[in-house]
């Protein structure tokens, strides 16, 4: 009886020092803000060219307003950036296989892609806005459009398309197979306004002033986060940290006229046509 127990209690002792080991290995992992601060590089994962979050100028290097943020963000941790393209849906396996530290670009935050990734607090709040020929110069909501006789462009596919389909009870709505073609409809007269992604709004104006007029009032709201590796913890509680004092501060302000509010950048820009 007593020889048996005696082999019972040890291997009950190898069982549990087996799990104390296999604990401890797994609580020695490295995070990536850890790893990140080991190679003295962090390494951000963008998507196809998104203007102005991030677009190569002619010399063949990455600029725009996530550029910015991100060597904000190194410079924060005294480390070098490095910048990865990917298509976009390969962005998530990059992360997930370490190619990549985080993914910046423009990516919304939702429940879907949080199974996947960690999420930071967001850094951009965008959505889809109405946009009206500059010759317009009362309209100050979607409302006033939805109206018999009255016209929505939408580009087929999108989200502002799937927005005004689900929102415009009386308007005709008038579905164009790029932004390009529903943009120039309305800035020749052809449609009375055009619902669409807020940036895209913005840079569409500030490349044809004089043509368009963006109303800023979000009809909806997407919230962009940087992704991280699955429950990443100590990363992100660093990456929220970091944006507390970064949002609004004169650097991101700054940063923000630039690609939002002024069209000076876009002859530094590579132009896809």
């Amino acid at each position: 009886m007593k020889k048996g127990l005696l082999v019972f209690v040890a291997l009950l002792l190898l069982l549990m020092t087996g799990c104390s080991q296999e604990t401890g290995s797994v609580a020695q992992e490295k995070s990536t803000i850890e790893k990140i601060q080991e190679k003295k590089k962090l390494v951000i994962g963008f998507g196809s060219g998104d203007i102005p979050f991030h677009v190569k100028d002619k010399q063949g290097n990455w600029v725009g307003y996530e550029v910015d943020l991100a060597k904000a963000m190194a410079e924060s941790l005294k480390v070098e950036v490095e910048f990865k393209q990917f298509e976009f849906s390969a962005l998530i396996p990059a992360l997930q296989n370490g190619d990549i530290d985080m993914i910046l670009s423009a990516m919304t935050i939702r429940g879907d892609r949080a199974l996947a990734v960690t999420f930071s607090q967001p850094y951009y709040s965008t959505g889809a806005v109405l946009m009206v020929p500059k010759t317009d110069t009362t309209t100050k909501s979607w409302e006033e459009l939805d109206k018999p006789g009255k016209k929505i462009a939408v580009s087929q596919g999108t989200t502002g398309a799937l927005l005004a389909k689900s929102i415009i009870k009386q308007a005709s709505i008038l579905d164009y197979d790029s932004l390009t073609n529903a943009a120039m409809a309305v800035s020749q007269g052809q449609a009375d306004g055009m619902i669409y992604d807020e940036t895209a709004v913005r840079v569409y104006e500030l490349m044809y002033p004089g043509t368009v007029r963006g109303i800023y009032n979000l009809i909806s709201t997407e919230n962009l986060g940087i992704a991280l590796k699955l429950n990443d913890v100590k990363t992100q509680l660093w990456l929220n940290s970091f944006l507390d004092s970064y949002k609004n501060s004169p650097t991101d302000l700054a940063s923000h006229k630039k690609w939002f509010e002024s069209n000076d950048w876009l002859s530094e820009v590579e132009q896809k046509k």
